[in-house]
């Protein structure tokens, strides 16, 4: 008879090459249950102690470097397979009830326990005091933003609501956080991760900074991971550091119980502090009262929507509808260069009750709310074109070169004078006709 970890890595082989066989439709083996133990919450002596990791960075704007998440190599672009039935049968909970009228049946919700580890005990101690009390609270705060809508889509998902608080410790619900290796969002998703995932990824929209479609990401993503490991530490373990890796941790120690691994130098001290971090998050957010935290979470997101022309820009929309363009461009992080993408309409979110003013802007322009074009100058009529962004180049680099001013360009592109732009990026310019231009800088559109 196999052990127990043998068949967790052939049943992880498995996922993956079924993956690569077939993306979406591959199916693996039951894995065994980990090997953990029971883990009441906060019931001494229920699981291992292991050492105390690495202290967590904070960062100024409250956010943390602990652990800078989902930062790892990427296995080949297709998930594993997630099916409910694959799942260990001693962490499905009994079905929900269905009452009349009858409703689409849910998957059973998965559970989620918290083991009594030094580890956690120390990341609540330290999340009580000093500096770092005053985020958590501020974190708390903001949460309530997000929290209802994360629950609704784990529910629907059949995963533990607790895992709720991960974002906390990945974003501090900041849903525009992006980490110095470049991963974003109140699920600090990797491109390579978030585009597997379904998420968009481009110049135009970067769905990362979109909280419900991250969250819907998020979800399948560690639902995934839970069928390929079997346990919740373990899938979180590979959300931060990879699947690969902690595969390769599981074989290396020849166990499966994550508070063993962190007493290996296989796993880093960022995987190993993520876990007790999240669970000490979840503690904490259960019940803050208990902590001496007191909060007044934010109220839920709301708004409307309506499908605007492509290229819209959002200032423009602003001006003619009465709408403030900041709270459309809270509304709409995801949108790179404050204007929705080319190719069709977009679903813009608008504040609640302000949809009526955008449909009405919308019928007096009905070739759509969009970006101005060329202007007449001093030097006669300007032609118009698309100036693709080099590397090294700036704003005002780029106004010398045509010979026009950076208000006109940030007009005309609908961004602030302060918008990143990367090499790649195309802007609106215009420059006097006949006129010095470099050649394949502008394009006549």
């Amino acid at each position: 008879m196999p052990s127990p970890i043998t068949r967790l890595l052939i049943g992880t082989s498995v996922l993956f090459a079924a993956a690569l066989i077939s993306p979406g439709g591959a199916k693996s083996e039951p894995l065994p249950p980990p090997l953990e133990g029971p883990g009441e919450p906060l019931a001494s002596g229920d699981a291992p102690e292991g050492p105390t990791g690495m202290e967590p960075e904070w960062l100024p704007d409250g956010s943390s470097t602990l652990p800078p998440s989902v930062k790892h190599e990427d296995p080949p672009d297709s998930s594993p397979a997630s099916m409910a039935e694959d799942l260990p049968a001693d962490v499905i909970a009994p079905p929900l009830t269905v009452t009349q009228p009858p409703a689409p049946a849910s998957p059973p919700i998965l559970q989620y326990r918290i083991h009594d580890t030094e580890q956690v005990r120390r990341f609540v101690e330290q999340y009580q005091t000093g500096y770092r009390r005053a985020l958590v609270e501020q974190w708390l705060v903001r949460g309530g933003r997000y929290v209802q809508m994360i629950r609704d889509e784990f529910r629907q998902k059949g995963l533990p609501e607790d895992l709720v608080f991960t974002a906390m410790i990945e974003s501090g619900f900041n849903p525009v956080a992006v980490s110095r290796a470049g991963a974003k969002g109140l699920w600090q998703f990797m491109a390579p991760t978030a585009r597997r995932y379904g998420l968009r990824v481009d110049r135009w929209v970067d769905e990362r900074l979109d909280p419900e479609k991250s969250t819907r990401a998020a979800a399948r993503y560690l639902k995934d991971l839970f069928a390929m490991f079997g346990s919740w530490n373990l899938a979180k373990a590979a959300y931060n550091a990879g699947e690969m890796r902690v595969a390769k941790a599981i074989r290396g120690m020849g166990t499966t119980d994550f508070w063993a691994l962190t007493r290996s130098p296989l796993l880093a001290d960022e995987t190993k502090d993520f876990v007790p971090a999240i669970q000490a998050a979840v503690l904490i957010g259960r019940e803050p009262e208990r902590y001496g935290f007191v909060v007044r979470p934010e109220d839920p997101v709301r708004y409307d929507v309506v499908a605007v022309p492509p290229s819209s820009s959002l200032k423009r929309i602003a001006t003619v509808s009465g709408v403030p363009v900041g709270q459309l461009e809270e509304l709409n992080t995801e949108l790179r260069l404050g204007r929705t993408p080319p190719g069709g309409p977009y679903p813009l979110k608008i504040p609640v009750g302000g949809s009526k003013a955008v449909q009405v802007a919308l019928k007096r322009e009905p070739g759509g709310i969009r970006l101005a074009g060329g202007r007449r100058g001093s030097e006669g009529q300007r032609a118009r074109g698309v100036h693709v962004v080099r590397p090294r180049e700036t704003l005002l680099r780029i106004a010398k070169r045509y010979g026009v001013s950076v208000a006109e360009i940030v007009r005309w592109n609908g961004i602030s004078e302060t918008a990143r732009i990367l090499p790649g990026d195309k802007l609106r310019v215009a420059w006097a006709s006949g006129s010095h231009r470099e050649e394949g800088q502008g394009g006549f559109r």
